[in-house]
């Protein structure tokens, strides 16, 4: 009998960026070997979890209207920007929201998340957080080819690192993390330093076009503005790491 097709499991991707020396430079982390895309370095992200539509209420700055009209919704696109803000926190430690809290306590419930041991809604709510959407910028959406075991319908988001704030590995899931200019991060896979996913190649190739932070937080909202097209590729073995 034929294998039944997976189904593409809906996620967000953050692609974290701040000024550099001379270019924008892009936050990456190294996924676990056992982890999907393991062993490659990649942009901070996942699936959706139920929790992520439970937090609406303290999300500002992206009505649910203007979010489903960006990413070309009927209903349910805020809960990618809240995959989004929660990936992003548990994988880099940053958190796009206002809040109380104070290193060690971010330090903590970050652990306690990633562990499962504390719920994102939980989380939001007692804390009162005022989760940021406005600070996500919708530029790019991937389906994975059919044909693989594990597929992702993964919209994508740019957001720039907020004042005060730094970004690091989990240790855990991610074994790595670094800040690059994209250039140098495709110089770095081509003297084969660094594996790549696919997507992530081709979206360092299109940020790699900017000389500035602020160029590049244009293009994306202009992006989202204009309509993002889905990109759904057949499988071709130059997507090989």
């Amino acid at each position: 009998m034929q294998a039944e097709e997976a189904i593409p499991r809906p996620s967000s991707t953050v692609v974290l960026v701040r000024s550099g020396e001379t270019r924008p430079e892009v936050f990456m982390v190294k996924r676990h070997a056992r982890a999907s895309f393991g062993s490659t370095f990649a942009f901070p992200g996942g699936v959706l979890e139920a929790a992520d539509a439970l937090v609406h209420d303290f999300g500002t700055g992206r009505p649910a209207e203007q979010a489903q009209k960006l990413l070309q919704l009927d209903c349910g696109a805020l809960d990618y920007y809240s995959a989004a803000i929660r990936e992003l926190f548990e994988e880099s430690g940053v958190l796009l929201a206002t809040h109380h809290l104070s290193l060690r306590e971010l330090g903590d419930a970050r652990a306690a998340l990633n562990a499962g041991s504390l719920e994102w809604d939980r989380f939001t709510r007692e804390q009162q957080l005022l989760l940021r959407y406005d600070r996500l910028h919708y530029f790019s959406f991937w389906i994975t080819p059919p044909g693989l075991p594990k597929r992702y319908s993964a919209r994508f988001f740019l957001a720039e690192l907020p004042a005060a704030q730094s970004a690091s590995h989990d240790g855990a899931e991610l074994t790595e993390s670094c800040w690059m200019p994209a250039a140098d991060i495709l110089a770095a896979r081509k003297r084969k330093q660094m594996k790549l996913p696919y997507p992530t190649r081709k979206t360092l190739k299109r940020v790699a076009a900017f000389g500035s932070t602020d160029d590049l937080l244009l293009w994306a909202r202009a992006c989202g503005d204009k309509g993002v097209i889905c990109d759904q590729p057949a499988f071709k073995p130059e997507m090989v790491l």
